[in-house]
């Protein structure tokens, strides 16, 4: 059994994707981000950073109890442990590892940023939006070149797909249309269509409906981006 410590957001649904993927069981402990449940003394100890998601394998190595934070971590912990979404060939795993990382440094934080600045952010600042909305877009042209021609990023399916899939999933709240960006949506149509992927996208629907209500508390805000 794996616990899964969760919010339907982005960098959550990484994650359930997966384990959908796999088909293994696994047990969900919803971290609400926007009731502070990050900073729980019990949480921080799995995930340092305060940040979701978070596993604990109950079979890790060696037949003990393995934590994992970081959805990066988690993806490849998982894709070697289960042999599957993260190819055992040197070349292929470059590759995956790349795009995996790409995400993880690049459309992640900026999507995330432009998702503050757009919709959170107190005072709306018009340089910090263009920034952050025309970085986005720069990614997103980075992304629709690397899929002319493919199917998916790098080689066949895998985590490096499932890393990208959950922000594009979310790019009206970056301010993208998809039909700027042919292959992107071809490929967002190619994934979405993926029965595990539909499953763990439904992952937590009635607290993603919540978070959108707590998003004009004030208090909640200062629980979702950290300011405490």
């Amino acid at each position: 059994m794996i616990d899964l410590y969760f919010w339907p957001t982005p960098n959550g649904f990484k994650v359930s994707i997966m384990l959908e993927e796999l088909g293994v069981p696994y047990k969900v402990n919803f971290v609400n981000i926007m009731k502070g449940d990050q900073f729980e003394e019990a949480f921080l100890k799995i995930a340092p950073n305060n940040r979701m998601p978070a596993i604990v394998d109950h079979d890790g190595p060696g037949g003990e109890p393995v934590s994992v934070f970081e959805s990066g971590a988690i993806l490849q912990y998982l894709g070697r442990k289960y042999d599957r979404f993260y190819p055992r060939d040197e070349r292929v795993r470059i590759a995956v590892e790349e795009w995996l990382f790409w995400q993880m440094g690049g459309l992640g934080p900026m999507a995330g940023q432009a998702h503050h600045f757009v919709r959170y952010a107190p005072e709306k600042i018009q340089y910090a939006m263009d920034r952050y909305v025309n970085e986005c877009k720069r990614l997103y042209g980075v992304l629709d070149r690397r899929l002319e021609g493919r199917d998916y990023l790098a080689g066949d399916y895998s985590i490096a797909d499932m890393a990208s899939f959950g922000w594009v999933a979310s790019h009206e709240w970056h301010m993208i249309s998809l039909d700027d960006f042919p292959n992107v949506k071809a490929w967002r149509e190619r994934v979405g269509a993926r029965e595990a992927v539909e499953r763990g996208l439904a992952l937590g629907a009635e607290e993603r409906a919540a978070t959108r209500a707590l998003a004009e508390d004030e208090e909640a805000k200062k629980n979702l981006f950290g300011q405490r």
